[in-house]
């Protein structure tokens, strides 16, 4: 894991050294496409794991208590809708910041 570790590490420099020294006359690179893209990746994986940790609630205690259908139900869909929000927020201020 460690020789491993060391690989990847090398190849990184490798990859961003290249263009920083390059001597082509370009100036900066644009690594905000990346970071936005590395960002929505990351709330809407996170989001899902949250909508299904929220489900497997939702059907446990319906397991246990089917008599409490409607209030479950309630606050499950209201849940999932505040937390599918945070995906569309952070597609928003990606948007707003990468013109």
């Amino acid at each position: 894991m460690k020789k491993l570790q060391s690989i990847l590490m090398v190849l990184s420099t490798l990859c961003f050294a290249i263009p920083a020294l390059a001597d082509g006359g370009s100036g900066v690179v644009d690594l905000a496409p990346i970071g936005a893209g590395l960002g929505i990746a990351l709330a809407a994986g996170l989001c899902g794991l949250g909508q299904g940790k929220a489900t497997g609630s939702a059907v446990e205690a319906l397991a246990r208590n089917p008599g409490a259908r409607a209030g479950i139900q309630l606050l499950l869909v209201l849940g999932l809708a505040f937390i599918e929000s945070l995906t569309l927020f952070t597609l928003v201020i990606i948007f707003a910041k990468i013109k």
